[in-house]
């Protein structure tokens, strides 16, 4: 098959890698050759994922441009792929961050064409995992991601790079193992009621399992994806590696990897295991409000500013846990929208503090102070990112807690009242921070000698500003596309639990 024979999917994930394998041929004292080429190969993925989403139709629920290739026949094993309204976007973002992660990445010094190159290489594993349709080939692409974010946080890092390199590696690996258990077992039992061995994931949302099966499937996958949002208490392994990452991989991190563990639960173990889901979401609900509030509260006692913003993520993603088991359609959706917001606010976050890192050498909170006077580009745009974080009406954040409030309200209305809490918290910490780094007098020496954005540092950060904007005034287009897609699920979900309240045997399965 020639490459130009390629579904527009597959030369998604295979534009990154070409750009890989061409920094092999660039010498390595070349840097800037080395940071155009990779900036190229990332700026065309984007280019090509705008094609996509102008190919998508956004009435369609379903499944569309799916691809499909005999890989291991012998195993039931296949390439396939496809993206419907839940996965889009979230490939649109992974698609728009990574260039801008590259471009932030110019300070990089050493080992620059294999830093490029885990960059890459790491951008075709996430977008794998969110277009895999077939159970084994996501798993392959699950565990592909781990290695490239192993060495830029364990070669790139900080002080405790090695340390938070291999929790982080350790943690995620725990969990997905017993998701690859559980993999099997869901093929293995798809082939004994209908004769065809097949990791076909649209083929096995069919597979009608007993709540006790069900279950124990459901805690193997919901393991895996918890470690990886991270979900309280699975979450200690997060500050570790945003603190020691280089500030392209904590955006990559805080971005869209932990999205990938919200969008399994939403994909794969909630409408696989429906019955299970259904009698797991208090707990959940649980579990998240209790994030949320833990999230913001540690995040309150933070000297360093990149673990304040650390913590933070915990507290928001406690949030899109809470809209995905409110197991409704506004709950979802805004789910799904905070996904978005977070890898733009938070990813913005993180981009401002390398960038007055790269110029400070320091990211202790009490190390600043009267910063608008002497920055104040820099100043004003860390308020209006701020502004997105904690949710301000006319940011892109309102709009996706809202939405999650709305739909979890009409399940939980206690628990949700208690996680709007979290809605205060964020703002007292986010505010907090910027009242001591930014505002105040400017007393110490060393940042009376700092230098403002630069032309390279506004380029990056203004798409991200651009779409907070946009996303908070004008959510509608965004929405519109995720509802088919968020309907079908649901649909999945409780046409499960009919067929389930139903069956005979119903009463002895549980």
């Amino acid at each position: 098959m020639s490459l130009f024979a390629l579904g527009e999917l597959t030369l998604l994930l295979a534009i990154p890698v070409i750009g890989a394998v061409l920094l092999l041929f660039v010498p390595r004292r070349q840097t800037q050759a080395l940071f155009s080429l990779a900036l190229l190969a990332s700026a065309v993925t984007f280019l090509w994922s705008l094609k996509v989403f102008n190919l998508f139709d956004g009435a369609n629920g379903e499944m569309q441009l799916l691809e499909l290739i005999p890989w291991m026949p012998a195993f039931g094993i296949e390439y396939l792929i496809g993206i419907d309204g839940i996965s889009l976007f979230l490939v649109l973002l992974t698609t728009l961050l990574m260039p801008l992660a590259i471009l932030a990445s110019w300070s990089v010094k050493d080992r620059v064409k294999e830093y490029l190159i885990f960059m890459l290489l790491l951008e075709t594993g996430m977008l794998g995992a969110f277009v895999a349709l077939d159970l084994f080939l996501f798993y392959v692409f699950w565990e592909v991601m781990l290695v490239p974010m192993y060495f830029l946080i364990g070669v790139w890092g900080g002080a405790r790079r090695v340390y938070a390199a291999l929790k982080f590696v350790i943690y995620t690996m725990a969990g997905s193992l017993l998701m690859l258990v559980a993999i099997i077992y869901l093929a293995t039992r798809y082939a004994q009621e209908t004769q065809v061995l097949t990791f076909d994931l649209l083929r096995i949302y069919a597979l009608q399992l007993p709540f006790e099966q069900q279950s124990w499937l459901f805690f193997a996958f919901a393991l895996s994806f918890a470690i990886k949002v991270p979900l309280f208490p699975f979450h200690t392994w997060l500050p570790d590696a945003h603190v020691e990452a280089p500030t392209a991989g904590s955006v990559i991190l805080a971005g869209v990897l932990l999205k990938l563990g919200t969008y399994g639960f939403l994909r794969f173990a909630i409408p696989l295991f429906p019955d299970a889901a259904l009698a797991a979401a208090p707990l959940f609900v649980a579990l998240a409000v209790v994030g949320i509030i833990y999230g913001a509260v540690v995040a309150m006692m933070q000297t360093d500013i990149k673990k304040l913003v650390a913590y933070s993520s915990v507290s928001h993603l406690g949030f899109v846990m809470l809209g995905l088991f409110a197991l409704n359609v506004q709950g979802i959706q805004g789910a799904i929208y905070q996904m978005l917001n977070h890898g733009l606010s938070t990813g913005a976050l993180f981009l401002l503090v390398g960038m007055i890192y790269d110029r400070r050498h320091s990211r202790l909170i009490a190390d600043f102070g009267g910063l608008w006077k002497q920055v104040p580009l820099f100043s004003a745009l860390l308020l209006a990112v701020t502004f997105s974080s904690i949710g301000l009406p006319g940011l892109n954040g309102f709009i996706g807690e809202f939405l999650i409030l709305l739909g979890a309200f009409s399940v939980t209305p206690l628990w949700t009242a208690a996680a709007a809490t979290g809605v205060v918290l964020g703002a007292i910490y986010m505010l907090w921070m910027i009242r001591r780094v930014i505002f105040g007098p400017l007393n110490q020496p060393e940042n009376q000698k700092l230098t403002d954005l630069n032309g390279r540092e506004i380029l990056i950060l203004a798409p991200i500003l651009a779409l907070i904007v946009l996303m908070g005034v004008y959510p509608q287009p965004f929405l519109d596309r995720m509802k088919p897609s968020v309907d079908l699920t649901l649909k999945k979900v409780f046409a499960a639990q009919a067929v389930a309240i139903h069956r005979p045997d119903n009463g002895a399965d549980r």
